[in-house]
């Protein structure tokens, strides 16, 4: 044994090491990690290591055979797990959570959008499960297989303990309060791996699942009294503007503001946005706020003003909560029927499950349209056709009536008809970034079709009509094409920024009389207030965080799901802390107060979710009983 130690290398290290490399090599190749000195690199490092030893150190207790065949399933397995991950970041610029793969059922829907993603060179991160079949089937003279003693497995695994924790304690001199900081996974992972990240989460998934089990309400009464000592009244000479109107809201599909009056190849790439925002109440400083559900975390900022959960979609993880406080079930106590158009499958991001739990009455789905190969690209149904085949069917709908519409083609991987384009794509180095001009364009004529609609219909002086981006269609990926667009370099600030989404509030015989364009920094969160005081509903009692946007006391807040903010003075992102007037990095102390209080704000819609505490609260007061207790634990 001791021989074979001196000549030949063990098999189950050439597993570790070729694991550690190749995770390494896909952190600085795959992940935009933001390394600041040369222990935060080392940390990155190292922060693979005790999960890999560990994982691959079990087969250890198995027999030479059994052992081979469960380090390379073992390897094929983690490498997998990496790639996911890999492949997921190209977009989202994020990391897998566990409950995002119970939205397994979305992935008959995303077969385009993930394919764009994945690129033949993905093949080589597989390159050392190959190796090791190699060698397993080969066995070359300078690798041991030969089994380990007691002593030297015991010494291994205390070897492994030993790694982690200095990982951890280098990583908590680093960033202070590391495990607190659930909500951002970027500092997780540069800290603790990938992989560590993982099992982190899953405990995390547990503790979750445990919360509503142990909720009694009394979570509330801290909740309520920070909501209650941040009200803002809202501003008289907005509020009940739109009394009586049909509420029609539209979600605009990945647009973000940078289109809005700009140019490509010298043609506009909004022209019925940039008429229409100036016959309306326009918002330019107003950010999406969504996390990993996207569109459906939109709509949840909208219906409840509370955050979306840091980890997956709350429509799959909380889809069944208690939400009557919810905009489509308190408004029809004033008269509204409310409904919801989108030509897709009912159960796609949960829908079935969770609008009828938000109070929507009627939801028109794919069942509703006539979708055929003609009328379709990309994602289904195109956003024309979709608005002209939903107009009957608002014709039959009572009024007063609350419509959202979600729009489908100005959707990634921003595919689109020839007939369609109304414009040429760009010419840089990201087809995404190309492509995405000409369904932003097509999604502009589509509202202007609408418009058009309604007006024919009868249907638009009697409304307010709320057009928002849900969600950044580009993410940091293509940075280096927003740059050469944009003609500057974009930086962390400058991304931030791009968050911001289009916000317009159009009222017939009121905007175009009196049109304004506000500078207030607000987000989704603010939506629900907002519409609710524009009909002259009140919101003081509200289990909310959002403030409306037309609030002459709103605070200029704006909170990210992970973490971040922007205020009307400065801008905190990924860990530091900007000058909005300059643009430039400015000490931390500035930000410190602001990153409580969005920390503050984050765990307190989290418990809200978790726990389900809105099945404890009746519009104005907690109820403890103990029958209600019984009946929904």
């Amino acid at each position: 044994m001791k021989q074979a130690f001196k000549s030949k290398v063990p098999f189950i290290l050439i597993a570790v090491v070729l694991l550690w490399i190749k995770t390494y090599i896909v952190y600085k190749t795959s992940f935009d990690i933001t390394i600041e000195s040369v222990k935060q690199e080392f940390i990155l490092f190292i922060n693979p290591l005790s999960f890999i030893l560990l994982i691959v150190g079990l087969s250890l207790f198995f027999s030479e055979k059994g052992a081979k065949r469960y380090l390379i399933i073992t390897s094929f397995i983690v490498t997998f797990v990496l790639y996911a991950n890999a492949v997921y970041y190209r977009f989202f610029n994020d990391f897998i959570t566990i409950p995002l793969l119970f939205q397994a059922g979305n992935m008959s829907d995303l077969g385009g959008s993930i394919t764009e993603l994945m690129h033949p060179i993905d093949l080589l991160m597989f390159a050392d499960v190959a190796i090791l079949i190699v060698l397993s089937k080969w066995t070359p003279s300078f690798v041991s297989f030969a089994t380990w003693r007691p002593k030297v497995r015991k010494l291994y695994f205390l070897s492994i303990v030993g790694i982690f924790l200095f990982n951890l304690g280098l990583a908590e001199t680093e960033r202070p309060q590391l495990l607190t900081r659930t909500f951002d996974r970027e500092i997780l992972v540069k800290n603790l791996g990938t992989y560590n990240y993982h099992v982190y989460d899953a405990v995390l998934q547990s503790k979750t699942r445990a919360q509503r089990a142990m909720a009694d309400g009394s979570e509330l009464a801290e909740i309520q009294n920070y909501i209650n000592a941040n009200y803002k009244a809202p501003n008289d000479d907005y509020f009940g503007v739109a009394e009586g109107k049909n509420v029609i809201v539209v979600k605009l599909e990945s647009l973000q503001s940078f289109v809005i009056d700009n140019e490509i190849n010298g043609e506009p790439v909004t022209p019925f946005l940039n008429e229409i925002k100036n016959q309306s109440y326009y918002f330019n400083n107003f950010f999406h706020q969504t996390g990993q559900g996207k569109t459906s975390d939109s709509e949840f900022l909208l219906d409840n003003s509370l955050y979306p959960v840091g980890r997956g979609a709350v429509f799959f993880t909380h889809g069944t909560n208690d939400y009557h406080t919810a905009t489509p079930n308190v408004i029809k106590e004033e008269g509204y029927k409310p409904v919801v158009f989108h030509a897709n499958n009912k159960s796609f991001w949960n829908r079935d499950v969770i609008y009828d739990a938000l109070g929507y009455e009627t939801y028109y789905d794919i069942d509703s349209y006539d979708v055929n190969e003609e009328n379709s690209v990309g994602w289904g149904l195109k956003d024309v056709d979709f608005f002209q085949q939903s107009i009957p069917y608002m014709q039959e709908i009572d009024q007063p009536f609350y419509a959202k519409f979600i729009t489908l083609t100005n959707h990634f991987p921003f595919v689109l008809d020839e007939e369609d384009r109304f414009v040429d794509e760009y010419d840089s180095n990201s087809r995404t970034l190309n492509r995405y001009f000409p369904t932003a364009r097509y999604l502009d004529e589509s509202i202007k079709i609408f418009f058009e609609e309604l007006k024919a219909a009868g249907l638009y002086e009697n409304s307010v009509i709320i057009m928002y981006g849900d969600h950044y269609g580009i993410s940091e990926t293509h940075n280096d094409a927003m740059s050469q667009y944009l003609g500057k370099e974009i930086r962390p600030f400058e991304t931030a920024q791009l968050q911001r989404v289009p916000m317009i509030v159009h009222i017939p015989g009121v905007t175009d009389k009196n049109p304004k364009e506000f500078d207030t920094i607000g987000g989704q969160i603010d939506l629900k207030p907002t519409i609710k005081h524009l009909i002259g509903m009140e919101t003081k009692n509200d289990i909310q965080f959002g403030e409306d946007l037309f609030s002459e006391e709103r605070s200029n807040f704006v909170v990210f799901r992970d973490g971040g903010f922007v205020t009307d003075e400065i801008l905190y992102t990924k860990n530091a802390c900007y000058d909005k007037a300059t643009e430039q990095e400015i000490d931390q102390e500035a930000c410190d107060p602001f990153i409580e209080k969005a920390k503050k704000e984050l765990q307190y819609s989290d418990k809200i979710i978790y726990g389900d505490l809105l099945r404890f609260y009746d519009g104005t007061s907690i109820q403890l009983d103990e029958t209600k207790l019984d009946e929904n634990n």
